[in-house]
């Protein structure tokens, strides 16, 4: 075989095999990345409103309990009455108060079907430059939450779990328990018992 016959045919063999795979090579798939929207998680009261230094909660009877954060920055009960508090319960309340969860908004509904033209409940947090007021109706149909008209106006359902927790503060008002002393057994001194009287001997009359 001449040396330029097989020149051509190896030639004739490399083009038919680009022209092969440039014709049978598989396109890159087109990936496509989708993000999922993360979940925004509101709060009754915003973290720029800093950390509570009064909490209070009026019933719809009137009956109110309340506890504030004195000089020294120590919690004290001041209603239903002044006394000392436990800084553990209060302290919980404080941090219950700024994760109730907001679930969602309701625009336009009516705050008395809700339970809201006269609230269960009247929650006032102070801060240290401003106090926040919200209003607490009727759980909802699903259990899950409660009604509330936030501090803006707005109608928003609050965690459950969250607003049970805060109204403990009211069905358990944090008082400090103080120890209770011990009764102590009083002596009772025991009177001597008295000697038998000597008898008086008789005396005969001549």
């Amino acid at each position: 075989m001449r040396r330029s016959t097989v020149i051509f045919i190896l030639l004739f063999v490399v083009l038919a095999g680009i022209y092969y795979y440039l014709n049978n090579r598989q396109e890159p798939a087109d990936i496509t990345v989708t993000f999922e929207p993360e979940e925004v998680i509101s709060y009754l009261f915003e973290a720029s409103n800093g950390v509570p230094t009064g909490i209070q909660i009026e019933s719809k009877d009137g009956a109110i309990v309340e506890v504030a954060r004195d000089a020294s920055n120590a919690w004290i009960l001041k209603q239903p009455i002044e006394a000392a508090a436990d800084q553990g319960s209060a302290e919980a309340a404080a941090s219950q108060a700024t994760t109730m969860r907001v679930l969602d908004t309701l625009p336009d509904i009516d705050l008395d079907v809700i339970g809201l033209k006269d609230p269960n409940y009247v929650l006032t947090v102070r801060f240290e430059e401003v106090e926040r007021n919200v209003s607490i109706g009727v759980i909802t149909p699903t259990g899950n939450g409660y009604y509330a008209l936030n501090a803006d106006g707005n109608v928003v359902i609050v965690s459950a779990s969250s607003v049970d927790s805060l109204l403990n503060l009211f069905n358990n008002p944090p008082y400090l328990e103080t120890p209770t002393p011990s009764p102590t057994a009083t002596e009772t001194s025991i009177p001597p018992t008295p000697e038998p009287a000597t008898p008086t001997p008789a005396t005969t009359t001549p």
